[in-house]
């Protein structure tokens, strides 16, 4: 495991070899999460809402699935 050191300025240099795994870049946005007794950094979405468009598409859509529930009560009624 890679370690890094803390500077004077609370600064820290990602080893290279993290970086390029992660594709992180000079300038890049990272987040830091304080997770109880650790650290993570996670590396910032680019372009946030482009990333995301169409993560949760599916076959169908949700209205569709909900007017079949429904027809399907109505049959057991």
């Amino acid at each position: 495991m890679p370690a890094a050191k803390v500077s004077v300025k609370g600064q820290v240099v990602l080893p290279a070899e993290i970086r390029r795994r992660y594709g992180i870049h000079p300038g890049m946005t990272v987040q830091v999460v304080d997770a109880d007794d650790h650290i993570v950094i996670v590396p910032a979405a680019e372009r946030p809402i482009a990333d995301f468009r169409g993560l949760l598409r599916g076959d169908d859509s949700l209205t569709e699935e909900l007017l079949r529930e429904r027809k399907a009560d109505r049959a057991r009624e």
